[in-house]
């Protein structure tokens, strides 16, 4: 089978981008692993499928998947290369788009700069819904990581995140403590877990490792997840740009009830073909 793919990345998140619509695709997890495969494939964090929509107030439905083969239902960086791809490739005239996910619908809006901004939705608290194994919910929670204590604040946007403070994001231990807790009993589902250097309350820096594809040169939703948990600590304004090692996010967050809002680019770097 040949398939016809982009090769796309935001903030050097980089991505597979297949159209699921124009031509038949149905991939199993041991072939998401082979596209994700640096050495004998084409290399990336995360494949996306742009099929037709679930619902009818949609335009697409976006699907994600990790190098490891499983789906996921959000990634924020992800989200602005599929707005950018279903642009370049005409699949929509629109210049706002809804998509459905696995975990809800997102909006997608692509401005004159060529910027995108994403609704990623209204964020959960709620430990059950992130999901964490804790009995009530609070702004910070503890774990013993390797008889380290660890403090960390937790909540979705749309996948689960936990968020750790640290002095400085060059030393984070994203190898040791960011693994431990990725796969910890406490999360259930598993985690991405950010660990967050604060310069003042409109910039912070950021590194994130990600479930199921280690650390990432950016994440999307692991910006979105940091300032969040910023403002609900008060260390934060509501309005903050996130320095990741690939590049600047702008998150927009007013509060509980409201969603959070993702501006940044995309870029297409190739498109190809390949047989498997």
């Amino acid at each position: 089978m040949i398939i016809n793919f982009s090769k796309m990345q935001g903030l050097g998140n980089d991505f597979v981008v297949i159209d699921a619509i124009s031509q038949s695709i149905n991939l199993t997890v041991e072939q998401i692993c082979f596209f994700a495969d640096r050495h004998f494939g084409i290399g990336c964090d995360q494949l996306l499928l742009i099929e037709k929509p679930l619902q009818e107030n949609a335009d697409f439905r976006y699907r994600i998947f990790n190098a490891d083969g499983s789906e996921v239902g959000q990634c924020g960086n992800g989200a602005r290369c599929f707005a950018k791809f279903v642009l370049d490739k005409q699949l929509t005239n629109k210049h706002e788009i809804v998509v459905d996910t696995l975990s809800g619908q997102l909006v997608l809006r692509m401005d004159e700069r060529g910027l995108i901004t994403v609704n990623m939705g209204i964020p959960k608290h709620q430990p059950d819904a992130i999901p964490l194994v804790m009995a009530d919910e609070s702004t910070l929670y503890n774990v013993n990581i390797d008889d380290n204590e660890v403090e960390f604040a937790a909540l979705s946007i749309g996948n689960p995140h936990a968020v750790i403070r640290v002095d400085n994001v060059a030393d984070a231990a994203l190898e040791t403590i960011g693994a431990a807790m990725e796969r910890h009993p406490l999360f259930p589902e598993r985690a991405n877990i950010g660990f967050m250097q604060i310069i003042d309350r409109q910039s912070i820096k950021l590194r994130v490792y990600e479930r199921g594809a280690g650390e990432t040169l950016a994440c999307g939703s692991g910006a979105c997840a940091a300032v969040i948990a910023g403002i609900e600590q008060n260390l934060l304004d509501l309005d903050v740009g996130v320095s990741l090692p690939g590049g600047e996010l702008q998150i927009r967050w007013l509060g509980r009830g409201h969603p959070v809002f993702m501006t940044g680019p995309a870029i297409l770097v190739y498109e190809g073909r390949i047989e498997i």
